[in-house]
């Protein structure tokens, strides 16, 4: 339903939220979004991957495709269930407005052990009732992801493809013996992967009660280092020292001149398919139990995608082969039912990327930002969108709108001025309008634009390695005028409660004002 109607949403990852322990999570602050989600006539909240993190904090290369991430996990509830003192945070606090990685992962993960602790000493029997049987519901990827974990532990962190040659190889024997010798930490592993699922729970539960459905994210590829590729070592393409002969990326485009080495390991969709693509059911059963709908990241790569010889240091030297296609959907479609799938279809689109996309009828993706670049026919204006989609005036891999306006050739921002029109001073809320005003049924708006916010709270440089990730807002930038304003847009394009087109009273007569008010 979420897809099918008139809807607006803001874009935010959970780590962007503000709160006192470095890093936003599922705590207060997120039920607080909710609220002023709800306060803006919005319907949707877009997430980023809730996967752990991986190389340059990104969550698009995690160590496991079904677990949660433990930054995410709140601490205010582990104190409120008497597991875990209150917190003292470390001298001279965190930044809040940047994620310090280097700080904060460390000193959440020690919380979390000493929450564990607390856990294995207080808990009540109906806890570790509700924990060992989650444990035991899960436990067909719960129990590699945990055990991998414990292992990488010992082994200081290293890739799986240097553990000893008996965990390496998956030997039996060595597994078993494994995990005798670290139950200890596995039991951490599988606690806090519990406590994720219990606040993710929680919180898209109080946000569907509120009418605000939850979008998730889904990166398409898994990291070679991965509790996913050391458990099924035999879908991806991995020579026989569990190298990968070819990796993922794109070509050349507009954000790179030499195209994108992502170096995921690319499945082996033969295999796959002779499970009848049964590891992707339970990855999107996963996803689903998190979201109402989710973006599926780099969608054209279904129907082909481009494969990087692992000797090459750039993407330039790739081809295209051809992906799945529609037999993946199919066969996921069989065992969940309809699935509530957006196509981030941007990139080199071909025909074939259209039909698999219209024929399992997903909508796919417009950026406003992009549609300045050409003529009036540029898909991505307004005026060109379609039903079947969902606008955005950027994602989390472009720059904000204010910066983008900075920063654009002088013929897109010409061009933009005149089609939108707008200037410097209101150019985030012109583009928000346009989109909101299209026939799009899905609108949704990354919450720097919504604030106007410059170039430098950008969330991610695609191809680039440092500084990403890491942005975060606090209330005090946000104030009252952008809740006003996005409902006043909103309401106004039939995406939200009719209700909340008021202007202020000090602007217009007391009488036009009950007029406009009146639903």
């Amino acid at each position: 339903m979420t897809l099918n109607q008139r809807s607006a949403g803001v874009l935010l990852h959970i780590t962007s939220l503000p709160g006192p322990h470095g890093i936003g999570d599922f705590g207060p602050d997120a039920y607080h979004f909710v609220d002023w989600l709800v306060s803006a006539g919005q319907r949707l909240w877009q997430l980023l991957p809730l996967n752990p993190i991986g190389p340059c904090d990104s969550p698009y290369q995690s160590v496991s495709a079904f677990a949660g991430s433990p930054l995410m996990v709140a601490l205010e509830p582990l104190v409120a269930r008497g597991w875990l003192a209150a917190p003292a945070l470390p001298e001279g606090g965190f930044d809040a407005h940047r994620v310090d990685y280097g700080r904060a992962v460390p000193w959440r993960l020690a919380q979390l052990r000493a929450a564990a602790d607390g856990f294995l000493e207080r808990a009540t029997q109906g806890d570790r009732v509700a924990c060992a049987a989650w444990c035991a519901e899960q436990a067909h990827w719960l129990d590699d992801y945990a055990l991998f974990m414990a292992i990488e532990t010992e082994n200081q962190g290293r890739p799986w493809w240097q553990w000893p040659l008996p965990l390496r190889t998956r030997v039996p024997a060595a597994l078993a013996a494994a995990r005798r010798e670290h139950a200890a930490e596995i039991a951490f592993w599988q606690f806090v992967q519990w406590c994720f699922d219990t606040q993710a729970a929680a919180l898209k539960r109080y946000a569907n009660d509120h009418g605000v459905a939850l979008m998730g994210d889904l990166p398409i590829f898994v990291a070679h280092h991965s509790a996913d590729c050391w458990a099924r070592p035999d879908l991806y393409e991995l020579d026989a020292e569990f190298q990968p002969t070819a990796v993922a990326g794109v070509p050349p485009d507009v954000f790179s001149e030499t195209g994108q080495r992502w170096g995921n390991p690319l499945y082996r969709w033969d295999r796959m398919a002779a499970e009848n693509y049964a590891w992707w059911t339970a990855r999107v059963r996963r996803a689903l139990a998190h979201a109402d709908v989710f973006r599926i990241d780099h969608f054209r790569g279904f129907a082909a995608y481009w494969s990087v010889p692992a000797s090459c240091p750039t993407a330039i030297e790739g081809r295209w082969v051809t992906g799945p296609g529609r037999a993946l959907f199919d066969a996921i479609g069989g065992a969940l039912g309809p699935l509530p799938i957006v196509a981030e279809d941007l990139g080199v689109i071909t025909p074939d990327v259209v039909a698999l996309r219209d024929g399992c009828g997903f909508p796919g993706m417009r950026i406003l930002q992009f549609g300045f670049g050409g003529d009036a026919t540029h898909e991505f204006l307004p005026h060109n969108y379609v039903p079947a989609s969902v606008a955005y005036t950027g994602t989390h891999d472009n720059e904000t709108v204010q910066g983008w306006w900075r920063n654009t050739p002088e013929r897109e921002r010409v061009f933009a001025a005149s089609y939108l029109p707008a200037t410097d001073r209101d150019i985030h809320w012109a583009m928000i309008r346009a989109v909101c005003n299209s026939v799009a049924r899905t609108a949704v708006f990354p919450m720097q634009d919504v604030l106007g916010l410059p170039g430098a709270h950008r969330m991610n440089l695609p191809g680039s390695t440092v500084g990403n990730w890491a942005w975060r807002f606090d209330w005090a930038m946000v104030g009252d005028e952008p809740s006003r304003v996005l409902g006043l847009i909103t309401a106004a394009s039939g995406r939200g409660p009719f209700g909340l087109l008021r202007l202020p009273t000090s602007t217009v007569s007391a009488d036009s004002a009950e007029a406009v008010g009146k639903d």
